[in-house]
């Protein structure tokens, strides 16, 4: 593969180069939309900060930096410690970038020009970031435009820029986090291809996993396959979340793999394994879930479990296209998981009536899935214009309440666990009990869970499935024999 003209990210020959270009298209599409929105008496500039190193505690070693999503949107930068600023009227665009003593290249290598910045990142001037409120004040600028707002997954406010002197300024923290964030939410060509490229590295990834893993690993040697294959071949460097590795009753857990549990157990013959692991490459996310029999033979047991998960992944593919609710194809996936569930003895009744109860949140606790960029759970879900996060048991925890849109990248990852406090809370309400054929549900108290998920791109007909990996039963039991 052969590098695009002009300047790019690129981490070698088998890997995709990212254009530059690309960022600035991402700037003309903000500043569009802000023009639609506002009128400025005189120059606006957006300013931006980026990342800065963070230290381990109190010592000399830093984290391995990744650059802020709303910095890496707009300028594609990868060095720490630089602001940004995009003039609203005419698009011009400006770097401001650390002023490092000379000393700095003999430990870290030769020190960038402004050229050299301006050239790597293709914008129209480049100038210290020491000397930001001089080279602001030289353009006048009637207002600022910063970014604050609330990220409604971590509960995280976005960090304005901040530099000495920005109190001489007219600063408005209002106006771009609304139309930067909705502008993020859907994916231009370029990004689409980048998002194509890391999940079909991901995809490859779960694949190597899939086939060399045995009886007898730690669940943290199928993590160390997937860190090694979309590093060494696909050039990420990063993974977009902790990976999560979860073998028996730890693939119920759903955030399993924290300090606390660092997919360390053995796992064991005749076990389901449920891994979650998406690469990252130059900001973009991949987010992707297997399950499998680490044996590669599915019993009975686990056919059934997997084959409803199944059932409820392929339901929402079939359905999902611009104009549907996302909170009706969560709806779906659910109805559909506890219709085959009943099918194989687990449930009695109406599932209709099994719905409106809420034991669709004992079984599945988790949204079908979210929106997926820059960041894994990606900006724009709840922002102010949009529906209101559902307060009835399940769908209370989707990450967004959304009609679908064409350019929408989500994930689509329905799952079944069996997890014994939730459980017990079944049991004991008589309004879920009913449901419930006892003896079916303690033969799977230590069954632990499957998820399916993909990444896709939502169209105006349909999706565009970016995961390419084996699903069925037969084709992970064909895949896992090789």
């Amino acid at each position: 593969m052969a590098a695009n003209k002009g300047a790019a990210f690129w981490m070698g020959a088998q890997t995709l180069p990212i254009p530059m270009s690309m960022f600035r298209e991402n700037r003309e599409k903000v500043v569009g939309e802000l023009r639609k929105v506002r009128t400025f008496d005189g120059p606006a500039l957006i300013i931006l900060q980026g990342g800065d190193n963070i230290s381990h505690y109190d010592t000399d070693v830093d984290y391995v930096f990744r650059q802020e999503s709303y910095f890496m949107y707009l300028f594609g930068v990868t060095e720490p410690g630089c602001y940004g600023t995009v003039d609203v009227a005419t698009g011009s665009t400006a770097l401001y970038v650390p002023r490092l003593p000379s000393e700095y290249a003999v430990w870290m290598g030769p020190l960038l020009s402004l050229d050299d910045f301006k050239q790597k990142y293709e914008v129209d001037a480049v100038h210290y970031a020491d000397e930001i409120d001089v080279k602001l004040g030289e353009l006048n600028p009637s207002v600022l435009l910063t970014l604050s707002g609330p990220n409604t997954d971590s509960g995280l406010q976005a960090k304005p820029a901040d530099f000495k002197g920005i109190e001489k300024f007219v600063v408005d923290s209002d106006i771009l986090f609304p139309v930067i964030a909705e502008c993020r939410v859907i994916k231009s060509k370029a990004e689409a291809e980048v998002l194509r490229y890391v999940a079909k590295v991901s995809s490859d990834a779960h694949k190597q996993v899939m086939k060399k893993i045995r009886p007898g690993w730690q669940e943290y040697q199928g993590e160390a396959e997937f860190l090694h294959h979309a590093y060494s071949v696909g050039g990420c460097r990063h993974v977009s979340y902790t990976c999560i590795c979860g073998a028996g009753t730890n693939s119920a857990i759903l955030h399993y793999g924290h300090a606390g549990s660092p997919n360390d157990r053995l796992i064991k013959d005749g076990e389901m394994c449920l891994f979650d692991m998406g690469a990252n490459y130059n900001g973009y996310a991949a987010d992707i879930t297997c399950s499998f029999p680490v044996n590669g033979k599915f019993t009975e047991d686990q056919k059934l479990i997997y084959n409803a998960v199944l059932a409820a992944r392929d339901a929402v593919c079939g359905a999902a296209k611009e104009g549907v609710s996302w909170v009706d194809m969560h709806l779906l996936a659910n109805r559909v998981m506890l219709g085959v569930m009943k099918e194989g003895g687990l449930f009695q009744g109406e599932v209709d009536e099994m719905m409106s109860a809420g034991l669709n949140a004992i079984f599945q606790p988790h949204g079908l899935g979210h929106l997926i960029g820059l960041d894994v759970h990606d900006v724009g879900g709840y922002l102010s214009h949009c529906p209101e996060r559902p307060s009835q048991p399940g769908v209370n925890r989707l990450r967004m309440a959304r009609t679908l849109l064409a350019g929408m990248y989500v994930t689509i990852e329905p799952g079944c666990y069996f997890i014994d406090p939730l459980l017990n809370k079944a049991f004991a309400d008589p309004n879920l009990s009913k449901f419930l054929v006892k003896d079916q549900i303690d033969r799977f108290r230590n069954f632990g869970g499957v998820r399916i998920e993909d990444d896709v791109l939502i169209t105006k007909t349909g999706i565009e499935n970016f995961t390419v990996v084996p699903r069925t039963v037969e084709e992970i039991e064909a895949w896992m024999a090789r």
